[in-house]
């Protein structure tokens, strides 16, 4: 959801809110390229073409600033998996997710997961960050979860299936998939750790 007040609570204009968007994508850009600890608010500035003084009218400080970055990218992420992420109630859509999943790894050269990287890098003593990479997991995980439970409902997995743990393994195989694909440099350990999962969820369907 777009924020839409300053950090003094004042209502953002439709050009503040432009302003906004192009300092949290440029902090985004730049944190994913040198981390967050070596991400200093002039790269930022740099890079977002914007001063002191405008930066500072939005975020009160480096840790408000990283905070919209997790915010803007657990939402990329989600967003970069539509439609598919949305009707994930079939074997079928699950594979063509799958798919997309993997195609877009491939179009950004193995990159791994923004979030993941963001994971590795966000300090325990940061616990408002934590909190935020926290809820965008949990996101992503309701999503896989709700397609799940569509199939369970209708009798399309066996009653012994638990929804909620097979969400939960399906997201931390994409998860492990992904940092070794950003290791390794290619896709297969992403392709391995869906595949496997889909075939699992497909032995627990109800038809032959």
């Amino acid at each position: 959801m777009p924020i839409t007040q300053t950090k003094s609570g004042r209502p953002l204009t439709s050009r503040g809110q432009l302003t906004r968007d192009r300092i949290v994508s440029a902090a985004a850009a730049e944190i994913l390229a040198r981390g967050v600890t070596a991400t200093t608010l002039d790269h930022i500035k740099a890079a977002a073409e914007v001063s002191s003084s405008q930066l500072y009218h939005y975020f009160v400080d480096k840790d408000a600033l990283v905070l919209a970055v997790i915010e803007h990218q657990s939402q990329a992420v989600l967003d970069g998996q539509e439609p598919e992420l949305s009707h994930l109630d079939s074997l079928e859509s699950l594979r063509a997710w799958r798919d997309h999943l993997v195609a877009g790894q491939r179009l950004a050269r193995c990159g791994g997961c923004p979030l993941g990287s963001l994971s590795g890098q966000v300090p325990e003593t940061e616990p408002n960050a934590r909190l935020e990479l926290a809820e965008g997991f949990s996101q992503w995980e309701t999503a896989i979860r709700h397609g799940l439970s569509a199939m369970h409902r209708r009798g399309e997995l066996v009653d012994s299936a638990d929804p909620e743990r097979l969400a939960t393994a399906t997201l931390a195989a994409i998860q492990g998939g992904l940092l070794l694909t950003r290791v390794r440099g290619n896709t297969s350990p992403l392709e391995a750790a869906l595949d496997e999962m889909i075939a699992h969820i497909a032995a627990l369907t109800t038809t032959p």
